[in-house]
């Protein structure tokens, strides 16, 4: 027996080993090259792709950091390397239409002993004319890394000593977006900590504003711009943004361009929003002698998966009291995956009702081309804009947007493009939410959906001063006036939540009761004694209402909810009137006396119940008429209260 125990313990621990799965996968990226001398032909080893269904072919993009300050986003570079020495190559992929996370990677050691191969002796030059630029290699994804490239020129005609500042986190949002991990630097640049804003003076909002109702800062209507009172740039950024990252680098020459990478990890607190639009702003000085600098202000959408196709907007949290002349803006992505190029691209955006249709403007694009002309058939590249009930139509025509599976195509920023336009409300629109989406059509392909764009409203403030009376008709004598205040979100749509402090004045006849018997007086005469006791009430009463209201429309409300209420001083005052009669005549008193007591209570007769609420003016914002009847679980202390109120 002891022998068949044994075996059948040792084999239910084998089973259990057996089964033990291991429930997670870690996708890894592999770096490969192939060297010959100081040249090497990078490669790297990837994880299968895993399709979405329903869309596009899934397919990898790259960043390719070099280790010397250069990077590539070609899927297998070559790079020169100038200088013998020891470089840590890197690689940061993303999954475009993947199901699965981006795969990780590890640096990887390119030793260079022998130059055997001549290095270009170009020098390297932006393509952005400024000298300054912001990239990334995707959009941000909450708990995922990505990389931000900061490139920088010396566009001047001698040595500089400058400074870069990253700005990141932006204050409008409750949780801060980005977590930096790591930047990594190759031209001796070098962090320092310093009161960026010590040399920050009081604005003047009249300065930082265009002459536009938009009522935009200047920084964020231009995405690049040549500024000259640094003091202010930095001010406004330190309203606009929670944390900054700032170098130093020396010995720029003339024409030189420089590359700075910074890897961030997006939070998990990051917005769920999809369509939501966050930013960075960089702030090159190319001297630091001098306020004279360049602002580049780097805009992202969040989004929950790598989708070349999207939709974004920035009226993601907006103040419904600021907005009525505030341009909302859209923009839609778009990348042609197919293996040739695309001569037609059409799409189909749903507009909201709430906004304007009149005051569309197209705010930039890509391919850069001029609007179509109007009952023209076009000849040349344009961009062909139809406005509908719902729906506005971009259609690019004749046009050549290479497709990223197009031979010899290496650069897959050359196959994206994007429409941004921008609109305002209507002047009558309510404060909800709105979604919408594009249908994008690559020439006559099936159309590919956007996710959908939202907009939203900061839920606000909304005060409201109270005032009325209230009815006791089960209680004698009742006088009860009362003032308040009130709080709810501003000028909300439908459903809405709302508290009310009230303190009432109240005054009423608790009980009065009469006695009468005969007695003999000293001289022996019979005569009536009649006996009148009354008790009142004077109270301070505290009432807190919590109800659920619904707008019927602008002028009518209703509401429910419950209520407590505490009299937070009490005087009670008991009245004694003894009054002797002649029982021949008992409407005559002989003789009166009156005795008074009265006692004091403080935070007594706590009372909850029930009410229902009914408003008639303006019911979302300004004044109104409401009546209101409180049902308490307490006897005798059922009313109705009339009363006027104005939100603010």
């Amino acid at each position: 027996m002891k022998i068949l125990f044994r075996l059948i313990f040792l084999f239910s621990i084998l089973s259990f080993s057996q089964t033990k799965v291991k429930d997670t996968i870690t996708r890894r990226a592999i770096i490969g090259y192939i060297q010959t001398g100081n040249q090497v032909n990078f490669k790297p080893e990837l994880p299968p792709l895993i399709p979405i269904a329903g869309a596009p072919k899934p397919s990898f993009s790259y960043l390719w950091e070099m280790g010397d300050g250069s990077y590539s986003k070609e899927a297998e570079p070559k790079h020169v390397y100038k200088n013998k020495g020891t470089y840590n190559a890197r690689l940061a992929v993303t999954n475009n239409y993947d199901n699965g996370k981006p795969p990780t990677t590890r640096p990887k050691k390119v030793v260079v002993n022998d130059l055997t191969t001549p290095a270009n002796t170009t020098i390297a030059t932006l393509t952005d004319p400024s000298g300054f630029t912001l990239q990334k290699n995707c959009d941000p994804i909450p708990e995922q890394e990505m990389v931000v490239i900061l490139s920088y020129q010396n566009t001047e005609n001698y040595v500089s000593n400058g400074k870069l500042y990253l700005f990141y986190n932006e204050t409008q949002f409750k949780h801060r977006n980005f977590e930096l991990v790591d930047f990594r630097s190759h031209s001796g640049e070098r962090e320092v900590k310093e009161n960026t804003f010590a040399v920050a003076q009081e604005l003047n909002d009249n300065n930082r504003f265009l002459v536009s109702n938009d009522a935009k800062p200047i920084l964020k209507q231009r995405n690049t711009s040549d500024e000259t009172d640094l003091e202010t740039t930095l001010a406004i950024a330190k309203k606009d943004y929670h944390q900054v990252s700032i170098l130093e680098m020396d010995d720029m020459n003339p024409n030189e361009a420089r590359n700075v990478f910074y890897t961030f990890k997006t939070t998990p607190e990051m917005l769920k929003d999809t369509s939501a639009t966050v930013t960075m702003r960089g702030v090159f000085v190319p001297n630091r002698n001098y306020k004279n600098h360049k602002v580049k202000t780097l805009e992202m959408e969040i989004v929950t998966s790598h989708d070349p196709n999207k939709m974004g907007s920035n009226g993601s949290f907006m103040n419904y009291r600021l907005v009525r002349f505030k341009r909302v803006a859209f923009k839609t992505r778009f990348q042609n995956n197919g293996e040739g190029p695309a001569r037609m691209i059409r799409l189909e955006t749903d507009i909201p009702d709430m906004f304007d249709k009149k005051t569309f403007q197209i705010e930039d694009m890509y391919p850069k081309c001029p609007i179509c002309p109007k009952n023209e058939v076009p000849t040349t590249s344009c961009l062909d804009t139809i406005i509908k009930q719902k729906q506005i139509f971009f259609t690019f025509k004749n046009i050549y947007l290479p497709g990223s599976n197009q031979k010899n195509v290496h650069e897959k920023d050359s196959t994206k493009g994007f429409v941004k336009y921008s609109m305002k409300f209507n002047k009558d629109f309510h404060k909800i939410n709105t979604r919408s989406r594009t249908a994008i059509f690559f020439d006559k392909n099936e159309p590919i959906l956007t996710n959908y764009a939202t907009t939203r409203f900061l839920p606000g403030i909304s005060i409201g001063a109270k005032a009325g009376y209230n009815y006791y008709p089960s209680l004698n004598n009742s006088t009860s006036y009362f003032a308040g205040a009130t709080l709810s979100p501003f000028k909300s749509y439908r459903f809405y939540w709302q508290a009310e402090l009230i303190n009432s004045l109240h005054k009423y006849q608790s009980a009065k009761s009469t006695s009468e018997e005969f007695i003999q007086n000293s001289n022996g005469v019979r005569q009536l004694q009649r006996t009148t006791t009354t008790t009142e009430n004077t109270s301070f009463n505290n009432e807190i209402p919590l109800l659920i209201r619904y707008n019927i429309n602008n002028f009518i409300g209703v509401g429910a909810g419950i209520q407590a209420n505490i009299d937070a001083s009490e005087k009670q005052s008991q009245t004694t009137l003894t009054e002797l009669l002649d029982p021949d005549k008992p409407t005559v008193p002989v003789a009166s006396k009156e005795e008074t007591s009265a006692t004091t209570k403080s935070f007594t007769n706590f009372k909850s119940g029930l009410l229902f609420d009914l408003t008639f003016g303006v019911a979302r914002i300004g004044p109104s008429l409401g009546a209101r009847y409180v049902m308490n679980f307490k006897e005798n202390f059922n009313y109705f209260q009339f009363y006027g109120i104005w939100k603010f």
